[in-house]
């Protein structure tokens, strides 16, 4: 075994990724694979799930060390069954991705559809981070299992995006319970760590950042977001992997709790 395999290798990680069909999800699932862990895709359609094993099969041929569980992540006896279904499958899960969430459209903070923001902060909040964690790191508590959890925090956790005034809220939300449960979890043995991404197209925010798919042409705000980030181009989603690997080893990250990782071309440093 090589020093970087010593390091980064997941051979002996069992990983639980909420939000299991989306796009991250996908790019976090190969690269966990490729570092030898077995992975437990939960999303609340079976579908979604039949299409992520697709997109993993074209990329790696490991796909038999993927199981998927339809399981809703605002619901603790879904995500209890689910681990339950996990352990049959590859026995005890010990690293949890909270990677379900996503937003609904933009609007002005006084046209608020007080149901539609109660809605999103509960996918990105409670289905995001609360639940599963909270029944997760019971499991791990009650077995032993030092675990390591990773949260998806936002841009918007640091500084509030126009127009989406829950995910805002949820996503701030997220950066503070990751600190918060960081702390409590430490004496359990138990990693709380985030990764921030920066901008990258996905199915969730195309339209808000792309104006003109053909041409390429963007939005007045993918724009804008384009003239704040120093690297002037929006993220690929294959570069949130390595953060992912580096937070999911004890061997590399055993030590680092509580941190939110940026990984967004140096948005948040923007200045003039």
């Amino acid at each position: 075994m090589s020093f970087v395999e010593d390091i980064f290798g997941l051979k002996d990680k069992v990983i639980i990724i909420t939000g299991g069909g989306g796009v991250i999800a996908g790019a976090f699932s190969v690269a966990f694979l490729k570092a030898g862990a077995r992975i437990a895709l939960l999303d609340r359609k079976q579908e979604n799930i039949d299409r992520q094993k697709d997109n993993i099969r074209s990329e790696t041929p490991l796909i038999d060390n993927v199981f998927g569980v339809v399981a809703d992540a605002a619901d603790e006896a879904s995500v209890e069954r689910a681990i339950q279904e996990t352990e049959k499958a590859f026995g005890k899960p010990n690293v949890l991705i909270n990677a379900a969430g996503g937003n609904r459209g933009k609007t002005k903070y006084i046209e608020t559809d007080i149901q539609a923001f109660e809605s999103i902060l509960k996918l990105n909040l409670i289905a995001g981070l609360v639940v599963p964690t909270k029944v997760v790191a019971k499991y791990w508590i009650e077995h032993g299992i030092k675990g390591a959890i990773i949260n998806m925090t936002s841009m918007a956790s640091y500084n509030p995006l126009t127009g989406v005034w829950a995910y805002d809220a949820a996503k701030a939300g997220v950066l503070n319970l990751t600190m918060a449960t960081a702390n409590e979890l430490a004496a359990h043995g138990i990693r709380v760590n985030a990764i921030a991404p920066g901008f990258f197209i996905g199915k969730q925010n195309k339209a808000l950042l792309i104006q003109n798919e053909e041409t390429g042409e963007l939005t007045e705000r993918g724009k804008n977001i384009i003239s704040r980030t120093p690297f002037r181009r929006f993220g690929d989603v294959s570069e949130l992997a390595g953060a992912a690997v580096y937070l999911c080893s004890d061997r590399a990250s055993g030590f680092v709790t509580g941190v939110s990782l940026a990984v967004d071309g140096g948005y948040l440093i923007d200045n003039v």
